[in-house]
């Protein structure tokens, strides 16, 4: 958890999620899904494998007109190692997850580090091996 911390999820000038209990994992916040605003979510295909997570599902974001496939991802059925982020949403592809109350870049703007960059990086897979949600 990331105590006294409340972080948002803000893609195309939508607050896609909003929570002071999110979990932290591999830099990723989780988002609890009550958090979530779902209006926002449309399920994907898209599934990865992480060997110590287990298999995740992708949402595409719709927000005002616009499209971001496999943005978020979830972990319906996760590993007994990963049960704290069951059914937790997690976002990149360009949506910016950042502490409630500070600037939230523009869409487009540069991200900063190479992690930043990557996960930023339309087409681009999350960080870490086998999909890396």
């Amino acid at each position: 958890m990331s105590p006294n911390r409340t972080y948002q999820a803000v893609w195309n000038g939508a607050v896609l999620a909003e929570s002071d209990r999110t979990v932290q994992i591999e830099g990723n916040q989780y988002f609890p899904p009550e958090s979530v605003n779902t209006e926002h979510l449309r399920p994907s295909t898209h599934t990865t494998v992480c060997p110590w997570k287990g298999t995740a599902n992708y949402y595409s974001i719709e927000v005002n007109g616009r499209t971001n496939r496999d943005a978020a991802w979830h972990y319906p059925e996760p590993s007994p190692a990963a049960d704290q982020i069951k059914d937790h949403i997690a976002f990149w592809k360009g949506v910016h997850v950042v502490e409630a109350g500070k600037h939230v870049p523009e869409d487009g703007a540069q991200a900063k580090g190479l992690l930043g960059r990557l996960l930023g990086r339309a087409g681009a897979q999350p960080a870490d091996a086998n999909g890396g949600n």
